[in-house]
């Protein structure tokens, strides 16, 4: 009769071993687009010229780290510009709110169809480039605009107004252009959250008499507010990042000065004046904000509610 031994496993038959090589692409992409372009900050330390050799340009140290402090030019541009980015990050972070409150209403909807037709329709804009956004804001605001057709057809009007050359409350407008573009996507999580929460909590609750209201503020949002807080401490880390592309493209002489946050500020000294070392010293200063700021989030929520992301 023949024994059969028991083959020694290999590192390649354990499971973490598998996990590692399917998560190894995303490694990869994660290190080529996120960590190798950091060996550019190189450049903040030089008075590059773009079309020279980086060791040919003059090393000039913490030059372009301290200039948006010590020029009184720079310095009142980068007093502007931070004020536009705090501003209008914390009007996101204020209304950070509203995609969970939107996700509790839309789960209340008993017609499945037209809850999925809502969410449907909510979350499409999110994929639909802030260009294509732009066009067709600018059909409706511009002075030849349908807005203005119907204002002035109506006599509430007697000459077009452009609104989007309008500077007044410009950062409710990009909050609102915010909201319209993210509040679809942004309910998402909750709506996952949501489907996992045990349904036998909602009928021990009913039987108690709960009614839907009740169950929606202390069943459901105690249940969300572990994701909200979350998602909060990654809107604190990011309170300095607006983006560029939805503040570029409504962007003009009259709106600028309103609407130019951090990162439109080093795309123009950057790409458009040529100055890539002040550009790309404003960027780690950015960065390393960002990471403080996270940290202090993490710890708050640490102390505040017991538990934090890492």
């Amino acid at each position: 009769m023949a024994v059969r031994t028991k083959r020694k496993k290999t590192p390649r038959d354990q499971a973490g071993f598998r996990l590692f090589l399917l998560s190894l692409p995303f490694l990869v992409g994660i290190f080529v687009f996120s960590y190798l372009p950091l060996t550019g900050w190189v450049y903040s330390f030089f008075n590059y010229k773009p079309g020279k050799a980086l060791l040919d340009c003059e090393f000039v140290g913490w030059k372009w780290f301290i200039a948006p402090f010590s020029n009184p030019v720079l310095r009142g541009q980068f007093a502007r510009v931070m004020s536009n980015t705090l501003g209008i990050n914390l009007l996101y972070m204020a209304t950070m709110i509203f995609p969970m409150f939107f996700a509790m209403f839309l789960m209340e909807i008993p017609f499945t169809g037209y809850r999925k037709l809502v969410q449907t329709l909510t979350t499409i804009p999110n994929f639909i480039s802030w260009v294509l956004a732009y066009a067709a804001f600018f059909a409706l605001f511009s002075t030849e605009g349908l807005l203005n057709n119907l204002l002035v057809g109506a006599n509430l009007l007697k000459t077009p107004v452009n609104f989007l050359m309008n500077a007044d409350h410009m950062w409710l407008k990009m909050l609102a252009y915010h909201l319209w573009k993210g509040l679809g996507w942004g309910a998402i999580i909750y709506i996952s959250a949501i489907t996992s929460i045990d349904q036998e909590i909602y009928e021990a609750v009913a039987i108690d008499g709960a009614g839907r209201f009740q169950k929606m503020w202390y069943i459901t949002m105690p249940h969300l507010m572990p994701t909200f807080f979350v998602m909060l401490i990654l809107q604190i880390g990011n309170i300095i990042n607006n983006g560029i592309d939805q503040y570029l493209v409504f962007s003009n002489a009259m709106t600028q000065d309103a609407i130019e946050v951090l990162d439109l500020y080093v795309y123009r000294y950057g790409l458009q004046q040529g100055n890539i070392s002040y550009a790309t010293a404003v960027g780690m200063w950015k960065s390393l904000v960002s990471v403080i700021l996270v940290l202090i989030g993490n710890n708050l929520s640490k102390k505040i509610r017991g538990s934090s992301i890492f």
